[in-house]
């Protein structure tokens, strides 16, 4: 008898939903978006945030933080890596982790995510090519800064919480020209995508 032929998907098949795309016309449009996706987001979920320095990773994540309920402040975990917050609420911690400086995905498996990654909501800064490999599912949210200004992300060189990263003089300017830019109300567009199962079926986001 002829064996019948495998129909089941490749690694290649991946499935793909666009969950949200729209203008945000200023830092607190940036904010509100992330928070109306910090209410749809549970445990095991994680989140690729793509764009140029200062296109605003740092700002949407503020609003997703204050969707899920975590403990702030939320700043761009630059020179720590990787930084956890938690839940006020009984809910998932934020794992937040900015791969700016790593050199590749075996790095960040250093930060040893995968002990996280099931309990908490993990978002990746500078994460593509990296991030995709902590779970079957995850969503891509690509942000454009309509200047095309060249601000870095929100900093906080003196916290901690996170693995340890190098910091020298320069990192340490971008990081001050960033706070200053962070909050400008420089228009920006949001494309969020969901690979994988769990983004399948889901509903588009309202905002």
């Amino acid at each position: 008898m002829t064996p019948a032929p495998d129909t089941s998907p490749t690694t290649d098949e991946v499935t793909t939903r666009e969950i949200l795309t729209t203008d945000l016309p200023t830092a607190d449009a940036t904010r509100d978006a992330g928070r109306a996706l910090g209410r749809i987001l549970r445990a095991g979920d994680v989140v690729v945030l793509v764009g140029e320095l200062g296109a605003g990773k740092t700002t949407l994540t503020q609003g997703l933080a204050d969707g899920l309920g975590v403990r702030g402040p939320i700043t761009s975990p630059t020179f720590v890596l990787s930084r956890v917050h938690p839940s006020t609420v009984g809910g998932p911690d934020l794992v937040h982790v900015d791969a700016y400086r790593l050199g590749g995905a075996a790095e960040l498996e250093d930060i040893d995510l995968d002990t996280t990654v099931p309990t908490s909501v993990t978002v990746v800064e500078w994460g593509e090519g990296m991030a995709e490999q902590l779970a079957d599912s995850w969503l891509v949210v690509d942000l454009v800064r309509r200047t095309g200004a060249d601000a870095l992300e929100d900093a906080a060189p003196g916290e901690t919480g996170g693995a340890d990263a190098d910091v020298d003089d320069g990192a340490l300017a971008e990081a001050e020209d960033e706070a200053l830019a962070e909050d400008q109300d420089d228009p920006r567009s949001i494309r969020i995508v969901g690979v994988g199962p769990r983004w399948q079926d889901a509903p588009p986001l309202e905002v």
